[in-house]
């Protein structure tokens, strides 16, 4: 199912999505609202979880034999980079 929303958009806006399509990058200006409202509705979702997570933190924070064992862990990691 889906739900149909008119929108008015500057013209330039208008403009940049044509450029889009007309590079091949979409098939029409639909797509590509839906690709960058699908795009921002996923950033919203991460940054809530994000908030979530350091609420976590906030409420139940990390004793400091954690904190050390997560900085051990990190450099472990990043020594076992490849770079």
């Amino acid at each position: 199912m889906s739900e149909q929303i008119a929108v008015r958009i500057p013209d330039e806006l208008a403009e940049s999505l044509s450029e889009l399509v007309a590079e091949g990058r979409f098939e029409t200006k639909a797509d590509v609202v839906r690709a960058a409202l699908g795009s921002l509705v996923a950033a919203e979702r991460r940054r809530r979880v994000g908030e979530l997570i350091a609420e976590g933190y906030r409420r139940v924070p990390q004793d400091d034999d954690e904190v050390k064992a997560a900085t051990r862990a990190a450099i472990r990691s990043i020594h076992e980079e490849p770079w």
